[in-house]
């Protein structure tokens, strides 16, 4: 079977925004970001630019940001609302911080690849995530593109999945976290979503919360959707970010999926997510002529 080349969609040179410059990571995905001090109130054109490079890059990265957890949050809501996790409750007085640990005794990277809780029924647009104890070595994490990984399947596999709906749960994850609720979000989304505003076609299935396919028998489901994750592990679809402690990594949960690596262990790691709401995914079939 011929496999479809992967298209690049950065140049690899420098692109001067208004207030800041972005050096794309890859020619696919991701940018690092420089030039902008993200804990000092943010103008309108500097939000715009940042919406526009995160909408060409996917994800952005930022070296050397001081961030307290107010200055956080206010950086997420100039993207909109905030999201307050649904199984773990955020620190006292700041309900939309969500802390994520993981040393010897709680070993808890998100090591699967995954969409942030796509079990929710308007899935979150985006996550700006803040390093604050990195490991010496180790603990880097990955993203990979969704419209990459769309764009090489086949146009018969398109078409195919133009049609399927992807079951999303997840009691099989929270129910493993003491003291979470008992009623366990689950949503149905399209397995090809439309970007709202971009336009493009992305997959929508994670290995973390998709668990079925409404259309299909269960072993027909389970097939697709074991092809679907392989394919979505593709190298070339991917970035990783080496964190450093104050880094900062802005990603678009509507088109990349990502997942931390699970490699410093007994050594800490230790980060805190802004999350913003999003809408509920849609599929729209593409004009002619519009890629």
């Amino acid at each position: 079977m011929q496999r479809h080349p992967i298209t690049a969609h950065s140049d690899g040179q420098s692109t001067s925004f208004t207030s800041f410059e972005a050096r794309p990571a890859t020619p696919v995905i991701g940018a690092e970001i420089a030039g902008i001090d993200l804990s000092k109130p943010l103008g309108e054109a500097q939000v715009s630019d940042l919406r526009d490079a995160l909408l060409a890059y996917q994800v952005l990265f930022f070296r050397d940001q001081h961030l307290d957890r107010d200055q956080h949050k206010a950086l997420g809501r100039h993207f909109g609302t905030l999201h307050c996790h649904p199984a773990i409750p955020g620190p006292e007085g700041h309900p939309e911080i969500l802390q994520l640990k993981s040393d010897r005794e709680n070993p808890n990277a998100a090591s699967a690849w995954h969409s942030d809780v796509s079990c929710d029924q308007t899935p979150n647009l985006g996550s700006i995530l803040y390093g604050k104890v990195i490991p010496e070595s180790g603990g880097d994490t990955c993203w990979a593109s969704m419209y990459a990984a769309y764009d090489a399947l086949s146009e018969a596999m398109k078409a195919f999945l133009a049609g399927l709906t992807g079951v999303h749960e997840s009691e099989h994850v929270y129910s493993r976290i003491e003291g979470t609720v008992s009623n366990y979000p689950s949503a149905e989304h399209p397995m090809v979503r439309t970007h709202p505003e971009t336009g493009r076609h992305a997959l929508f299935v994670n290995s973390v919360f998709t668990t079925d396919v409404k259309e299909l028998e269960r072993a027909e489901a389970r097939s697709l959707l074991d092809f679907l994750f392989r394919h979505i592990e593709t190298p070339e679809f991917q970035v990783r970010f080496r964190w450093e402690e104050n880094s900062v990594a802005f990603w678009d949960n509507r088109c990349t999926q990502h997942r931390a690596l699970a490699d410093f262990f007994p050594k800490t790691r230790a980060m805190e997510r802004v999350t913003i709401n999003g809408t509920r995914p849609f599929y729209r079939k593409l004009s002619r002529g519009s890629g």
